[in-house]
């Protein structure tokens, strides 16, 4: 069986160079904390797996399952506590 290449992640990870080239960097970065202020739990102001899970679909996220987006947390989550801050958001997406 062939490997599946159309995952959400994959083709974000895909068109993410073309938008970079396309808005620059500040646009980039603005668009980067539109997507932050999409995917987080307004009151606790960080990205909770779920905050991810509830709001995965604005992102284009809504074929992941639990675990993928589990590991994504897992993945940007620097200081251990569960969740993504902004900064680490930012990293996790253009890392």
């Amino acid at each position: 069986m062939a490997a599946q290449t159309d995952r959400p992640l994959d083709q974000f990870e895909d068109f993410f160079p073309i938008m970079a080239d396309k808005l620059g960097e500040e646009g980039l970065m603005q668009e980067l904390c539109n997507g932050f202020q999409l995917l987080m739990d307004p009151a606790l102001g960080l990205i909770t797996f779920e905050s991810l899970k509830r709001n995965a679909a604005l992102m284009g996220l809504d074929g992941l399952g639990d675990d993928e987006l589990r590991m994504m947390i897992r993945e940007g989550d620097l200081s251990g506590d569960g969740a993504l801050n902004e900064e680490e958001f930012c990293i996790l997406m253009v890392g």
